[in-house]
């Protein structure tokens, strides 16, 4: 009896792993908001910052690379490489860079909540861009559109109406060191953030073709950590010469970089791979309004942040409208299906859409059914999927 309550706990603490492992890593997520706002907010260069951290993440990660695909890392042609260098620009240099100045110009809970809209960007560049196939008359179709409708109704709102200030903490020394932004800096920095999250969809969808070409998980995200390094140190050279931007203590300077690589890179990657292997994309990006919240608390305890009730509604409905789309895209998909080839499936995974050759391509969509019948050789249904960055 005693052996068999055992192996109960050990299939229940299985199936819990998955949600235990993607609540944690919102808490790290929600640790990297504030521990850069408040790095910044004592006078630490975002260029020095963005350096710091892609370096410290391409240490961490470099040795796992190195030592579990040595044997099955493709060769780097100068395409491949060229695709590597725009990822670099797009996360680290561009997105990074947006972000940490949209959060000095609004607050860390206002970032982490317009960052929701992530998933909505990507599915209308791709859209745009003419990377996903849409049937307007299904419900999974109409979830998805009206989802990141509703999204971008919930980052509007957000932007042009404040309202009260909500004091969840009850904190009156909270309410006196807030930090007053004008409602034109407010507007600034929603459009340095949404700007970011445009470049983080470009990066998503970016990857997912790259992944094909290089399908080394751990060698590539080395690789565009690297390139971000060399990127981001050549601007902050430039916007940077004096040499004491470039130092760092046994303070945040020091605390800021090595979290944010460590964290937010390093461990955030592992963990969305060995999550997604199992559970897909939808499981766990459903769970990033907990960041929010999380980052809302500890923003107003911590960084004596001003929460005010348009922000409160507004992230509710982003928060609406991501599970709405999140919804449509489970209906593509039911879950990783097991390699009928033997090849390895990817752990990184894009909430949008497969790929197949330079086309990304939602699974059991008339464009996979065209391709079927045009080659006239009946296919398995099981498609790899694109990346998590």
């Amino acid at each position: 009896m005693a052996n068999q309550s055992g192996n109960s706990c050990i299939v229940y603490l299985n199936k819990m792993k998955p949600y235990l492992l993607m609540v944690a890593l919102q808490f790290g997520s929600a640790g990297m908001y504030i521990i850069c706002v408040a790095t910044l907010t004592h006078g630490m260069s975002r260029y020095v910052l963005i350096v710091y951290r892609n370096a410290v993440a391409t240490l961490v990660i470099a040795p796992f690379a190195l030592l579990l695909e040595r044997k099955g890392r493709p060769k780097l042609t100068i395409s491949i490489f060229l695709k590597i260098m725009a990822l670099g620009f797009l996360e680290p240099i561009v997105d990074q860079n947006l972000s940490y100045l949209g959060m000095q110009y609004t607050s860390a809970s206002y970032a982490s909540a317009i960052m929701n809209a992530v998933p909505a960007v990507t599915f209308v560049m791709a859209i745009i861009f003419r990377l996903e196939h849409i049937k307007i008359k299904e419900a999974r179709t109409q979830a998805k559109i009206i989802g990141t409708l509703v999204t971008f109704s919930g980052a509007l709102l957000m932007t042009l109406y404040k309202g009260p200030i909500i004091d969840i903490m009850h904190s009156h020394k909270a309410s006196h060191q807030a930090n007053h932004s004008s409602s034109k800096d407010w507007l600034i920095g929603t459009i340095l953030i949404l700007t970011g999250c445009c470049a983080w969809s470009a990066f998503f969808i970016l990857q997912s073709i790259t992944i094909k070409a290089y399908p080394a998980e751990l060698s590539l995200s080395t690789l565009i950590c690297l390139m971000g390094t060399v990127q981001s140190a050549a601007l902050g050279l430039v916007a940077e010469r004096k040499p004491r931007a470039w130092s760092i203590g046994w303070d945040s300077r020091l605390l800021a970089p090595v979290y944010t690589g460590m964290i937010s890179s390093g461990i955030t990657y592992y963990v969305q791979g060995l999550v997604m292997k199992t559970k897909g994309p939808v499981f766990a990006t459903a769970f990033n309004p907990l960041c929010m919240v999380i980052v809302a608390a500890l923003g107003s305890l911590i960084l004596a942040e001003e929460l005010h009730l348009g922000s409160i509604i507004g992230a509710i409905i982003i928060a609406v409208g991501l599970y709405s789309v999140a919804w449509g895209k489970s209906k593509d998909h039911f879950g990783p299906a097991p390699s009928t080839t033997g090849e390895k499936t990817d752990p990184y995974q894009l909430p949008i859409s497969a790929t197949d050759s330079t086309k990304l391509v939602i699974e059991g969509s008339d464009y996979d059914d065209d391709e079927k019948a045009a080659k006239s050789k009946p296919k398995p249904k099981a498609g790899k999927f694109g990346t998590w960055g």
